[in-house]
Formats: C-alpha cells, structure tokens, sequence
C-alpha cells in the first residue's frame, strides 16, 4: 500500500467518477483503476461496487475511506512540520468562513501572512455544515463559525467575536425615525433573509419563534449582497449581523436600527480538527494572537449607525 493509491481512493470517493478521478489525480483511468485493484488485494477487502460506471463504495470502501483521509492528512502534516524547522512555514491554508463572517476573515489572514509569506490562503464562502463536512474529511484546515449555535463536535475551537443583529430597513417606511424596534416589529414587514440552509437564517427563525413570531420572508438569498441590495430596492427589510454594516456600510435609502426585545448575540470563532499533531497551518494561525483592536473594528460603540 502506497500513498498515491490511497489518494486515487479518496478522490474517487469525492468525484464518484473514475474518469474524473483519474483527471483530479493527473493519471490516465486505466492507472487509477489498476492501482485500486492492487489496494484491494493488499487490503484483502473489496473497496469500489464495479459496473459498467461507478457504483458506489463497499461498506469496507467507505471505512477505508476513512482511514485514508487521516494517513495522508497526516502525511502532508509531517512533511509540512519538518519544513517549518528548515524553510519556515509553508503550504496553503485552506480556510472556510460562514458568509456572514467573510468580513472578519482578512483580519486573521492579514496577520497571519505578515508571519508567515511562505503560505497561501484559499479562502471559501460555507455553510456551517460544509465547514464541519470540510474539517472531518481534512479537506479545511480552519473554519470560522458558530461556536455557541449548533456547536461542531471533535473540533478546538477559539473565540473571535459576538454577531449582533440589526434590522436594515428602508429610510422612508414604518419605522421611520426610529433607533430600535423590536423583534416582534421586524416580523410584521416584508422580510428578505437567507435560505434555511444557512445557520444564520436558523438562529434568526430561533429568535423571531422565542417572541412567538414566524415571518414567512418574500424574498429568500443565499448571498449576503442579494441581501442588502433587495433592501436597497425599497420594498423589503432584513436582518443582518451589526459587523457585516460596519465594513460595508448602510446603502444610500436604507436605516440600520438595533433590533430590541430581545437583544441577541451568537460567538464566532475558529475551528481545527482535535486531533493530535495538529495540522501546523491550524495551529500557527490558532496560536496569533487577536488584533488588540479587533473588537473595535468590528463592533465600535455608538448610537446606531446613520442612513446611508
């Protein structure tokens, strides 16, 4: 058994393709299949459901599956712990943030490469499902999300900062001239919010049924900036994180009023695999420590933001 076998496997699990498979590992299809074989034979277990395409994983494939991701994640993590005493840190961090927080991210990238230039940063827009999916298939290095909200398991985690909530509403409408207004207010208009499918919408639903409202929203995105923008339009409102206004600011038209009653908040923060030895990407960029002013840039105390 050799490592490029057990990444022929692990890309075919995730392309379900031999062709495709064959083309992410950058060998010819007849290669990959026989090198499949003879894992199967020193294995002594079939792996792949063979047809005229690809089937699916045998119960034993999917095991397999399994122990192969943590070989060669810990493979590339050896290698890259070896290089660190030489050439410093090297490699690329693979790092997946939840929309909302896209914001944050260059604050903890941007210190991150003043320490360390040798390293490369893919970052990705995720669910916070994808990112847990992401971070149990060693497929991420880091994640920034939820800490306190559907928790992820098996993870370490660092908190990085609170999300509040504001209502971004247009200028001319019902609540015009108002600083605040409440939850069960926010739920009698027009709605855009995110799709269901992001946990920022689930904590919102979470708070709007915690006063005994249920919005049905008239316009439903999974883009932060399909957000704003029907806001913008001048027919709907939305709820939307306090920091995410902060860095964009409010749209021409549009008031930012802090949503009362109840004042709610939910932690970010960082997630690596907690697993030992750590991935030394996670555990350069858990050990920096936060921008002093972190908070600041992100939540500045004051009265609520003025009309764009």
């Amino acid at each position: 058994m050799v490592l490029r076998q057990l990444e022929y496997l692990v890309a075919l699990a995730r392309e379900k393709h031999f062709g495709r498979a064959a083309e992410a590992c950058h060998v010819s299809q007849p290669t990959l299949s026989a090198a499949l074989r003879l894992l199967e034979e020193d294995l002594g277990a079939p792996l792949v459901e063979r047809g005229h395409r690809f089937v699916g994983l045998t119960p034993q494939g999917e095991r397999a599956v399994e122990h192969a991701q943590r070989i060669l994640a810990d493979a590339v993590n050896m290698r890259r712990s070896l290089e660190e005493f030489s050439k410093g840190l090297t490699g690329r961090l693979r790092f997946g943030a939840i929309p909302t927080a896209l914001p944050i991210v260059s604050l903890l990238t941007g210190p991150f490469h003043s320490r360390h230039p040798g390293v490369t940063v893919a970052v990705l827009s995720m669910t916070s499902k994808e990112i847990e999916r992401g971070i149990d298939a060693f497929e991420l290095d880091v994640g920034l999300t939820y800490l306190d909200a559907e928790p992820i398991e098996g993870v370490r985690t660092k908190p990085v900062c609170a999300e509040e909530y504001m209502l971004l509403t247009p200028e001319v409408g019902p609540f015009a001239g108002r600083t605040q207004v409440s939850w069960s207010e926010a739920a009698e208009v027009p709605l855009c919010l995110l799709t269901a499918d992001m946990q920022n919408r689930r904590i919102v639903d979470g708070i709007f049924r915690s006063v005994g409202a249920s919005p049905v929203p008239s316009v439903e995105t999974n883009s932060i900036f399909n957000l704003v923008t029907h806001v913008s339009a001048g027919q709907w409102s939305a709820v939307a994180p306090r920091h995410l206004l902060r860095f964009f600011g409010v749209p021409r038209g549009t008031r930012a009023l802090e949503l009362v009653d109840p004042t709610a908040s939910r932690t970010l923060g960082l997630v690596m695999s907690d697993r030992d030895p750590p991935s030394p990407l996670a555990r350069n960029l858990f050990a920096l420590a936060l921008p002093a002013d972190l908070a600041a840039r992100i939540e500045p105390p004051g009265p609520p933001l003025p009309p764009g």
